[in-house]
């Protein structure tokens, strides 16, 4: 029997072959269902649209308990906001391991009730206990919901040929985040106690949650997707098939943060093709383009318009100074293998 790929999401192929064709049963209300470049499904009650998106809880103790629950909340929640519609629910599945204590539990469980009060999302239900079995960082999942009209949804059926590209923060953001926190001594020795300061803080960009409220306020806003799983070449390739479209973008156009392309350089990693959670890739109409990115730029967020949008039969094209080359999936995120490596050698 053939083995599956690497750590990490299982590649497109795997889906189209054996998950997309099995699928329960169809419904007419759902009117956007899974597909690759679109972290979110979508159901259609009256006049109301529900986004949903289910992802692990996911609980590193060495960060921290209230920033391990920061970033278990935005990774979850970040993927129904760039629906367009507002995130407003969140049901969450606690299956947490033996040793956990009630002190942590509780550091975590505060930090999730503050960030669900600061976007005013309401949890609604779940469940909570400890089993034997269950281990750390993978303790349970959570569904986020969005709710709206489907005049404000966003999706790759609303793409049109000739939109802009806009990249926000730049790439590598989740990797340079993690590691840092990760492997701390790593980057002191590398670079220094600052820039170790630096590259941490890096973590607390790792969500598109106020990238979209700025988006939302652009009916020309298309289509929106987190740059998680193998980067900004992953997330333009998924939404480009998704859509149905092609594309031509200049990598040198795309915002980059000094401290993230100096870790990525220090530890061989291709910054466009790792994990990027953060990184919101918008498609926008042309004549809304230089307004989303001032209104970026007024809320301290980075963004720059990178591109546009062609014919399917155009293909996906990246220039990089005077090269050119058709983009392709990543496959892997080297971000898993480097943590493996980094890890065998504390």
């Amino acid at each position: 029997m053939e083995k599956l790929p690497e750590l990490g999401k299982i590649h497109p192929e795997f889906f189209d072959r054996v998950i997309y064709p099995r699928l329960g049963a169809k419904d007419k209300n759902v009117i956007i269902g899974p597909r690759h470049g679109v972290d979110y499904g979508v159901v259609k009650i009256g006049d109301t649209c529900l986004a949903f998106s289910t992802d692990p809880f996911f609980i590193v103790p060495a960060y921290g308990f209230s920033r391990a629950a920061w970033f278990a909340f935005h990774i979850i929640c970040s993927d129904v906001a760039v629906s367009g519609l507002k995130p407003r629910y969140l049901t969450v599945d606690l299956n947490l391991p033996p040793e956990i204590t009630e002190a942590q539990l509780t550091e975590m469980w505060e930090s999730v009730h503050r960030e669900a009060e600061k976007y005013n999302i309401s949890i609604i239900t779940g469940h909570t206990a400890r089993y034997a079995g269950c281990n750390y960082p993978m303790v349970g999942g959570a569904t986020a919901i969005a709710q709206g009209t489907e005049a404000e949804l966003r999706g790759p059926h609303r793409v049109k040929i000739g939109d802009q590209i806009i990249i926000t923060k730049g790439p590598a953001i989740e990797t340079t985040g993690l590691l840092a926190i990760s492997f701390p001594e790593k980057f002191q020795a590398a670079f220094g106690a600052d820039f170790q300061k630096k590259a941490q803080d890096v973590f607390f960009q790792m969500s598109v949650m106020d990238d979209c409220a700025v988006a939302r306020e652009f009916p020309g806003v298309r289509v929106m997707h987190d740059a998680t799983e193998c980067g900004i070449w992953g997330g333009l390739y998924e939404m480009a098939r998704a859509g149905k479209y092609g594309i031509k973008v200049e990598q040198d156009l795309i915002v980059k943060q000094e401290v993230i392309i100096k870790t990525c350089e220090h530890f061989q990693i291709d910054p466009f093709a790792t994990i990027s959670e953060g990184t919101l890739i918008a498609v926008v109409d042309p004549k809304e383009a230089g307004e989303l990115v001032s209104a970026f730029t007024k809320n301290n967020i980075l963004s720059s318009i990178v591109g546009e949008v062609t014919g399917q039969e155009d293909g996906l094209k990246i220039t990089a100074g005077n090269h050119a080359f058709n983009l392709e999936h990543p496959k892997t995120d080297p971000y898993w293998a480097i943590t493996e490596k980094l890890a065998r050698l504390i």
